[in-house]
């Protein structure tokens, strides 16, 4: 297993990186390649991903997203080309606060990740992201539904939802939150 390779950067293409460590030249999937400089030296964080029909590694910038990889490919129905694709349009600590939060429709806007994945990530998570209870992947859902009764329209309300994040936080206070935004809007 591969924690990580110390090289220069020798090619950036969307979706992997070359690493050239001296002797021997990786390619590595990355979600960001922007992360990476060309000609630069490089520490970057590996996972080996071995299947029967491929082996490849999957490249992060630093620990904490590299951990974050490893929380995702660890809930059911996530896997690596998944959890990357998910994390290459938004932050490990954006996506710690969506899942503390409950935040189902931020994370059903991820790439590859639906309803159903969004709440296997918040049940699965949570609790370990936070260090408390798991928490109810239908909060966001319940003010969704809550929003629409009151007539806004689904795509104002998913914008709106998609950007609140606050961890412990009860349905009133979200569709609080969410009435301000919407009416800045209007």
């Amino acid at each position: 297993m591969f924690y990580s390779l110390t090289g220069k950067i020798s090619e950036n293409h969307s979706g992997y990186i070359v690493i050239d460590t001296g002797a021997i030249a990786y390619q590595v999937l990355v979600s960001r390649p922007d992360y990476f400089s060309l000609g630069t030296v490089m520490t970057v964080f590996t996972y080996q991903v071995v299947r029967d029909d491929e082996i490849y590694l999957c490249g992060f910038r630093d620990k904490d997203d590299k951990d974050m990889f490893l929380r995702l490919i660890s809930v059911k129905g996530i896997g690596p080309k998944t959890a990357l694709g998910a994390m290459a349009t938004t932050t490990s600590n954006d996506l710690v606060t969506a899942i503390s939060a409950n935040n189902i429709t931020f994370l059903k806007k991820l790439p590859g990740i639906g309803a159903k994945a969004a709440a296997q990530i918040i049940l699965d998570l949570r609790g370990q992201l936070t260090g408390g209870e798991k928490g109810n992947p239908d909060q966001y859902e319940d003010v969704r539904n809550a929003l629409k009764q009151l007539g806004f329209r689904v795509g104002e309300i998913d914008r709106v939802l998609a950007h609140i994040n606050l961890p412990n936080a009860n349905n009133e206070d979200i569709l609080k939150e969410a009435l301000m935004k919407l009416r800045k809007t209007s």
